[in-house]
């Protein structure tokens, strides 16, 4: 094995671009209950962070530095995975997938720009 000169030590920021930062962050907001702890001027995002210390950010895409496109692969941990479907159901958003592994439970929805959201609750084993 190398020596390195450096060691990732784990994720400070996970999160999506949007095309409309301020319909992407209602629906953070109203459909998921996500209070942004940042909001960024000239409806460039939003960033939020969770109780554990992660965060997971919005950025408006575009423009010249980076292009839009949706994304997938955040997992939102929530403590009541059929309440989360049943809310989402509810507000008239179609679930795409739901899904049972040996460690987890998981739905998946979109948001208002076409990420890929789960909602992921991991079994106590």
């Amino acid at each position: 094995m190398t020596e390195r000169a450096f060691a990732i030590t784990g994720l400070d920021l996970s999160g999506y671009m949007v095309k409309d930062a301020a319909r992407a962050i209602g629906f953070y907001r109203d459909v998921l209950g996500l209070e942004p702890t940042v909001v960024y001027p000239n409806n460039m995002g939003a960033e939020y962070e969770f109780p554990d210390g992660t965060t997971f950010g919005l950025w408006a895409g575009g423009g010249g530095l980076i292009p839009f496109q949706p994304s997938n692969g955040n997992l939102f941990a929530v403590d009541d995975l059929d309440a989360a479907v049943a809310t989402v159901k509810t507000r008239g958003i179609p679930v795409l997938m739901e899904h049972e592994t040996p460690v987890c439970f998981m739905a998946m929805i979109n948001d208002t720009e076409g990420n890929s959201v789960v909602l992921h609750k991991r079994k106590t084993l």
